[in-house]
């Protein structure tokens, strides 16, 4: 949902829950801030679809006719609309806050954030100084791997996906469909447990090393988690195989000049190149790590190779356009 339109349903909500008689349609297009510019027809299919997605999601929008008006009135009744009394025990209100804090940096952070602050705005105590703050130890997820949110919501869902997926010390993508059983995370690093339905095993993949987007396959609830399954002991030895120890390579960029220090300052070489631009070696183990680094830079870093490295980079971008879209057409 656009910022825009956050904006609009909740001073929608709020002009509704603070009028003491109900409002006619016009009079709420000259009220709330996003209706007053639009024409009379588009205001009104705005309005409707507002007031659908508004009692979608439980908020009680009366519609009040008086036989003296023409037309209907509006309005939210308080007490109809308040949530109430939250009672939670002190373990409760602790694990609430810790989750809130554990996914700071996760694709989550904003809606455990949001349901803290209601419940403070509630009186509810969160007890978050005992969970991180004055110097304690502070536990955070770190999920910058481009592919973790769309495996959550596959577990979740318990539906299956298909990706691509580079192997170790190599730079071939295969081509993986898995029945996901969870994403564990281990030394820093986030894995894939499941059922690989191309190799007929339980297997696991390092979420860094899946390339390109993931597919969701088949209909939610198809996949069945075996009773009894210990995700931990699958990554356990996985990830403590001394087969696979980390692999540096070489990344070639093109920098615009006069920017990108801090990939200057690390380069292992800089070199002169054409018209505005220089090139740069840099080193690198995960491409998906890689990715979001240089997809930060914008414009004044190009990757020109290895492949799986420049596609881990278009893959990131066009992932970011693609959300920032969906996010501006709702």
């Amino acid at each position: 949902m656009s910022r825009r339109k956050t904006e609009r349903l909740l001073n929608l909500v709020i002009c509704l829950l603070a009028t003491r008689r109900p409002l006619s349609a016009e009079q709420i297009r000259h009220a709330v801030p996003g209706y007053d510019r639009d024409g009379d027809e588009a205001f009104q299919r705005m309005f409707e679809r507002d007031k659908n997605e508004l009692r979608e999601i439980g908020v009680p929008i009366e519609v009040h006719r008086d036989p003296w008006e023409e037309e209907p009135g509006y309005r939210i009744a308080p007490e109809a609309y308040e949530l109430p009394e939250i009672t939670l025990e002190p373990d409760e209100a602790a694990v609430l806050g810790l989750a809130a804090r554990v996914w700071q940096r996760a694709s989550l952070a904003e809606a455990a954030s949001g349901a803290l602050l209601k419940l403070r705005a509630g009186g509810v105590a969160t007890d978050e100084p005992a969970l991180g703050g004055g110097g304690a130890l502070e536990l955070r997820v770190d999920t910058r791997d481009p592919a973790f949110p769309a495996f959550w919501e596959a577990v979740r869902d318990r539906r299956a996906v298909r990706f691509g997926y580079r192997v170790a010390a190599g730079e071939s993508v295969l081509t993986r469909t898995v029945e996901p059983w969870g994403v564990v995370s281990r030394r820093g690093k986030w894995y894939l447990a499941g059922h690989d339905r191309d190799r007929d095993a339980p297997r696991v993949f390092r979420l860094s090393r899946v390339v390109g987007q993931v597919t969701p396959l088949g209909r939610p609830g198809a996949v069945v988690v075996p009773e009894g399954v210990d995700l931990r002991a699958m990554v356990s030895p996985w990830d403590e195989s001394p087969s696979e120890p980390p692999v540096r390579r070489t990344a070639t960029l093109r920098v615009r000049k006069g920017t990108c220090q801090g990939v200057r300052q690390i380069a292992a070489a800089v070199r002169e190149g054409d018209g505005e631009w220089d090139e740069a070696d840099l080193t690198f183990i995960d491409p998906a790590r890689f990715a979001v680094w240089m997809a930060s830079l914008g414009p004044d870093a190009q990757v020109l190779g290895p492949p799986d490295a420049r596609d881990a980079v278009i893959a990131t971008l066009k992932g970011a356009y693609e959300s920032n879209g969906t996010e501006a057409g709702r």
